[in-house]
């Protein structure tokens, strides 16, 4: 496909994203000598965890959720909150002096020749190497039938959820009884009748802010990190079966559901006059649904070779062969069970970056090419 339109400026690398894996791949192509460009949609660096939920804590210690070079925010014994990771992100791009420019939102990538051009709403951007750290959040789903149910009826994403103040008067019901709606349901029940709806994934039995617990997560980390990894025939055969399913409740378990009051009931398969139907038949006349549904992920803005049947990027450890030059980083189990969380993606971008750096080694540029064309 050609390419027609001036090429504002031109990098080595650009690294699309600015959340935990930008970040980490821009530290190890900075010890690496690399030159590169992060380009983050959001205005601030850590917003994509700023606009969770207020009440969103992650599941582990504070000393676990550092990247490379900068020990992580909070005590070392208690998980950190939504807001300090965010500040220790921005924070972390600041103290190395990564070249993230915020505000830039990526609409197209392409090569139309033996280079790269990134479309943005600033401009165009030519690049040697792309590297793809959207996340695995990045499109909220909803089933089909949402849009059939009754205007009146108060809907949200988990994604646009902050707190119970965005509700109407009436009853709530959550659909997806993951870690979000177990989270969420707490919450609402307080002043709302409230169902949870949905297959329950399972739990983890243990209090994982207890002091037990709290030595346990060494022995999950290196099982996460090395044993359930594409390397391990254990790990080849546990993670497809653990693609794009819900991930055990981790910090609400069912008695807690039970003890705020709220009713589990099975799944929402669909709508009858206008209301939410389950799977059982019934008809709950909910006023406000919060839909914690999940994610998918959405490739279509990259016109390149190296994609499957299913849209998504046909890769080794993030490397896409069919495309070279075009990397990923942050994807669910793109190596192991810990490769779309903070203390995973290290390993995965350091990987990428050596492969940036062997493979440019015959590159005699030292710094970015953004001169203006």
């Amino acid at each position: 496909m050609s390419f027609e339109g001036a090429v504002d400026e031109r990098y080595d690398t650009v690294v699309i994203g600015g959340g935990q894996a930008g970040l980490s791949m821009g530290y190890h192509l900075s010890q690496l000598g690399r030159p590169f460009v992060i380009l983050e949609a959001n205005p601030r660096v850590g917003d994509s965890w700023r606009q969770r939920y207020d009440s969103l804590r992650l599941f582990t210690p504070g000393w676990y959720n550092g990247l490379k070079g900068m020990r992580s925010p909070g005590a070392r014994t208690t998980a950190p909150t939504k807001d300090q990771i965010a500040d220790y992100l921005e924070a972390y791009s600041a103290r190395f002096e990564l070249p993230v420019r915020t505000g830039v939102r990526v609409t197209r990538v392409s090569k139309p020749g033996d280079k790269f051009v990134v479309e943005t709403g600033d401009g165009r951007l030519e690049a040697d190497r792309v590297v793809v750290a959207t996340g695995a959040f990045q499109n909220p789903w909803t089933p089909f039938f949402a849009k059939e149910l009754d205007p009146n009826i108060n809907q949200i994403h988990s994604r646009d959820y902050k707190n119970p103040s965005q509700l109407i008067p009436g009853s709530v019901l959550l659909v997806g009884a993951g870690n979000s709606g177990a989270d969420i349901c707490l919450e609402v029940a307080r002043d709302h009748k409230t169902w949870l709806s949905g297959r329950h994934p399972g739990h983890v039995p243990l209090r994982i802010d207890g002091l037990v617990t709290r030595h346990l997560v060494h022995l999950f980390r290196f099982a996460g990190h090395h044993v359930l990894t594409v390397r391990t025939p254990v790990g080849r055969k546990v993670l497809p079966k653990m693609h794009g399913r819900g991930d055990p409740v981790v910090r609400v378990k069912p008695k807690d559901v039970a003890a705020a009051g709220v009713e589990t009931v099975p799944r929402v398969v669909g709508v009858k006059d206008g209301l939410p139907q389950l799977e059982d038949g019934r008809i709950l006349d909910a006023a406000n649904i919060i839909w914690c549904t999940g994610f998918r992920q959405d490739f279509s803005w990259i016109d390149s070779p190296g994609f499957g049947e299913d849209g998504l990027p046909i890769h080794d450890r993030g490397v896409v062969g069919g495309a070279p030059g075009l990397y990923f980083v942050g994807l669910e189990h793109q190596y192991s069970l810990t490769s779309d969380i903070i203390t995973g993606v290290g390993r995965d971008t350091a990987y990428i970056a050596a492969h940036i750096a062997a493979n440019g080694a015959n590159d005699r540029r030292k710094e970015p090419l953004n001169a203006r064309s």
